[in-house]
């Protein structure tokens, strides 16, 4: 097990150096809010004369809403590799003085939630590892099924582990694989065998950059380039968002199975199938996890999440005097609703805007005196109507029960839930970081006592149907395993033990 965390910047000339720069953290824990939870955000850069730091600062900008929890960035230059991460938003771990100590041609750069670890600076991304053939930097975005197997594969009595992440020993095997003579395609390919779960993959390297997805394509992955196709320079994203806030043009996903190798000034990327399995993207992704102006299947997932409220509408209609959204991703879906219904739509919540997550925990007596961080009625918006408001999912329940207390108190008569997805009753182990069962309200209870327990008048979700109906692609290609526990990765039972499966014993609830 680890026995301390790793720097959180520097060159990374050698993995003995890197080791004796080691040092120990404080574990920072976040309040854990009622609803599934962030994946996490990759993000690369390959490109001569760019200031490839810079622009992966802003591509995880564009990427935050997928892990809040820590960022890094691993910089390429002239043979050596700067690293610079640690805990909070990008806009906390970088600023121009440090961004400016990162010149080079090739960048890899990581948001983290995290799923298999604890949150904990050692446990940040990117994994910078040195091979014979020089270093090689990796971010994940998934996470694995076989993490205790595959740290038995790797833990050949020489690596040192520094964190308790299944990417780390994702980057372990790849290590190895090419100290036992294999190039970098080949030792990727080796590496990922050994590899059972959700995994969408940015890698660095003296020979490149590639991108890799699992076999089913969980998550998503996509690339395109800058200037023109021709420049040879390439950016690799979790999400669309990623290439256009650097004005990057979108080429292409990542296909599930797909490993796709970019060389600097070549214009067109090598692209090998490694893996074939059925498509099964997280339908998640569509619902909730990724920006509204990120595109999937040809369209902006705002046009879908208006779709899913219209299905929703037409499955559920109430009478009622106003639809309102919670902030922000109920908001396109109570649109749709609006659309369907005929009911008029009204911003009858507010967000404040400029709050991230936060490691400072109310007091007892903030709470009982209602403190609200996040989101605040409008009285002069709800009082004497009848509210219909939509969210994208219930997980525990705790936060749409405070939601419909906080409505009534400013004035509405009646309060009715729409939820834009089907109950969450299976916890999700795919790079998703979700309560166990017995925590899920939908797995424990009826529809008929949520209503109660939420103390709203009327409540109803999607259907399983509409949801896969809306989207523009068949119905097989989703991964629905949160609302049927039909899971298309098989696990060991010891899996679903918990999300610290990695760590020494005691670690958690620090």
């Amino acid at each position: 097990m680890p026995k301390h965390c790793p720097s959180v910047s520097g060159v990374v000339q050698n993995h003995d150096e890197f080791l004796k720069s080691r040092r120990p953290v404080q574990l920072l824990e976040a309040e854990r809010p009622d609803r599934m939870e962030e994946a996490c955000g990759v993000f690369a850069v390959l490109a001569a004369e760019q200031p490839v730091a810079n622009l992966a600062y802003f591509g995880l900008y564009a990427l935050q809403h997928r892990g809040q929890e820590s960022a890094g960035i691993a910089v390429f230059n002239q043979g050596k590799v700067r690293l610079h991460k640690d805990m909070g938003l990008v806009s906390q771990v970088f600023d121009q003085d440090v961004l400016a100590r990162m010149p080079g041609h090739l960048a890899i750069g990581h948001n983290r939630y995290s799923t298999t670890g604890s949150s904990r600076v050692c446990n940040a991304q990117p994994v910078v590892l040195m091979t014979r053939l020089g270093a090689f930097a990796l971010a994940h975005n998934g996470n694995l099924v076989n993490a205790s197997e595959l740290r038995h594969a790797v833990d050949d009595g020489q690596a040192e582990f520094t964190s308790t992440t299944d990417s780390e020993l994702i980057a372990f095997a790849l290590q190895q694989a090419v100290d036992r003579g294999l190039d970098w395609q080949a030792a990727i390919r080796a590496a990922l065998d050994l590899c059972k779960g959700a995994f969408s993959l940015v890698i660095g390297t003296p020979s490149g950059l590639f991108a890799i997805r699992d076999g089913h394509g969980i998550r998503p992955l996509v690339f395109g380039f800058l200037g023109d196709q021709d420049s040879g320079q390439w950016v690799v994203s979790s999400e669309s968002c990623g290439l256009e806030i650097i004005g990057a043009h979108y080429v292409d996903d990542v296909q599930p199975g797909e490993i796709v190798h970019f060389n600097i000034g070549v214009s067109t990327p090598d692209r090998q199938r490694w893996s074939e399995q059925p498509n099964r993207l997280c339908v998640f992704e569509m619902i909730y996890f990724s920006r509204p102006d990120s595109r999937f299947f040809g369209e902006s997932l705002y046009s879908y999440r208006q779709r899913i409220g219209q299905t929703l509408a037409r499955e559920s209609g109430v009478d009622a005097d106003l639809v309102i959204g919670v902030p922000d991703s109920g908001i396109p879906a109570a649109i749709g609703f609006s659309q369907a219904s005929g009911i008029p739509y009204g911003d009858g919540l507010i967000k404040n805007r400029y709050v991230g997550r936060t490691f400072i925990q109310p007091t007892q007596a903030m709470r009982e005196a209602g403190i609200r961080v996040k989101l605040n009625p409008l009285p002069d918006v709800l009082s004497g109507k009848r509210v219909i408001v939509i969210d994208d999912s219930i997980v525990r329940g705790t936060t749409s029960r405070k939601l419909v207390v906080a409505l009534r108190e400013a004035g509405a008569t009646e309060v009715h839930m729409r939820i834009s997805s089907p109950p969450v009753t299976h916890p999700c182990f795919y790079g998703i970081d979700t309560d166990t069962q017995d925590q899920l309200i939908a797995a424990q209870l009826t529809l008929e006592e949520i209503e109660q327990q939420l103390k709203v008048d009327s409540l109803a979700y999607l259907s399983k149907e509409g949801m896969v109906e809306a989207a523009k692609a068949e119905s097989s290609h989703f991964c629905t395993a949160c609302f049927d526990g039909d899971y298309p990765i098989p696990m060991d039972r010891d899996v679903l033990a918990s999300k610290l499966m990695l760590e020494p014993a005691g670690i958690a609830g620090r």
